[in-house]
């Protein structure tokens, strides 16, 4: 950590050794806050949104006051996030995957149908209030599904298109998204399931729960076990990264590292489970899976830079509030509904307002605090990470970009 001064603001400097345990005391501190404060344990908001919220609004006031101000080195955000990921395969056995069978196919349309309803929500507010179309359709799909990394992608096409605030309406959309994604998706499940009295038991007995699916076998793990199974994480995170860039070249796009790496640990666990290669561990998988995950969101929370939605003025708010809106009624009164109306929806319409606000972790963190309250929903944690990660881009981006080049003058020339 260092200290710069210029222009009579202070500037602390953390290294990423720093901003990481920074991170990680925000965590900390977020089950604190949530533990002496029943109300956040009560309607489902999570550790790390907490605990990176308030840091958000330290760095803001020394933003607005013009007295200091935070520097990161962020660089194990995308590591942790492709770590989780990749335990997310590692814990989808052959079992589990095809128990999804219908629910998934069913969810995934839903996501689907979801996205093309937010673009037109964006072009048809966005005209009603004479946003352009480039900024509507950046406040739409774009950054509620694809987030930060689509946002920024596409807002740069539209920069070199003639559009100068490409780039920063894109960010500030995806950042109000992910706010809002962790906000409203744990007190919309806690909502369904105390207004049906729902229980985790429900429509459970044709299921196996995916720790009977994944119970540990044999006595207690050696350091050697243990190691093997660090070591099957980080090489599905290396070989899925050259998997996905492989498939990116192949499709003439960008293609997540992320999605390749989970579907690699897939094939690793489902080729050890036939051969026996090493003594896999779910437990010890899915405890890692969890401590990367939280550290991603932190870091994601912390480093949010809340005056970039100054840029979110007027019109583009609108449209963003309308989206907020249109997903919460859409979970609530219609995927509900689709889904069972059932324990199992109710978890998994939480983790719809994290994907298809934020991202996918975000969905993963909403219905962990729905199930730290209430019990596990196997189905759920089943499906959503499959169809949130990847499925859904399959009719996302298609659909995404027959909106650009049908209301962007110039797009793809």
């Amino acid at each position: 950590m260092s200290f710069e001064f210029a222009d009579n603001i202070t500037s602390i400097v953390l290294n990423a050794v720093m901003t990481l345990a920074l991170a990680g005391l925000l965590l900390l501190l977020g089950y604190y806050v949530r533990k002496k404060i029943p109300a956040l344990a009560k309607y489902c908001i999570p550790a790390p949104v907490i605990g990176g919220f308030i840091f958000m609004f330290v760095t803001f006031a020394g933003h607005v006051t013009g007295s200091f101000q935070v520097k990161f080195t962020n660089i194990f955000q995308d590591y942790f996030m492709l770590a989780f990921f990749t335990t997310v395969g590692l814990g989808a056995s052959l079992k589990l995957l095809k128990k999804g069978g219908l629910l998934l196919i069913v969810y995934w349309l839903c996501c689907g149908v979801i996205s093309v309803f937010q673009n037109l929500i964006g072009i048809g507010v966005g005209s009603l209030v004479g946003v352009e179309a480039p900024y509507a359709l950046l406040a739409s799909a774009i950054s509620m599904i694809g987030g930060h990394g689509a946002a920024l992608s596409y807002g740069g096409d539209f920069v070199r298109m003639g559009y100068p605030h490409g780039t920063l309406v894109g960010a500030a959309a995806a950042t109000f998204g992910l706010i809002s994604a962790v906000l409203v998706g744990g007190p919309l499940g806690r909502s369904l399931i105390e207004r049906y009295k729902l229980k985790p038991e429900e429509n459970q007995h044709n299921y196996d729960d995916i720790k009977s699916v994944n119970a540990a076998t044999g006595g207690e793990l050696t350091g050697l076990d243990i190691m093997t199974n660090v070591v099957a994480i980080i090489v599905c995170m290396a070989i899925g990264t050259q998997v996905s860039g492989a498939i990116g070249k192949l499709i003439g796009m960008s293609f997540p590292t992320y999605v390749g790496s989970m579907f690699t640990a897939v094939i690793v666990r489902n080729i050890n489970d036939s051969l026996r290669l090493y003594r896999f561990s779910f437990p010890l998988v899915d405890g890692i899976g969890d401590v990367m995950l939280n550290l991603y969101l932190s870091l994601a929370m912390m480093t949010l830079a809340l005056w970039d939605l100054s840029g979110l003025i007027g019109g583009l708010l609108l449209v963003l509030v309308c989206q907020v809106l249109f997903m919460v009624c859409a979970a609530y009164f219609v995927v509900f509904r689709i889904l069972g109306k059932n324990y199992d929806a109710a978890v998994m319409c939480a983790g719809l307002c994290g994907h298809g606000l934020g991202a996918t972790p975000s969905a993963i963190v909403n219905m962990t605090a729905v199930c730290e309250r209430y019990g596990m929903s196997s189905r759920a944690f089943m499906i959503v990470p499959i169809v949130g990660a990847f499925l859904v881009d399959i009719i996302y981006q298609p659909q995404t970009l027959t909106f650009i080049k049908f209301f962007v003058k110039g797009f793809g020339n």
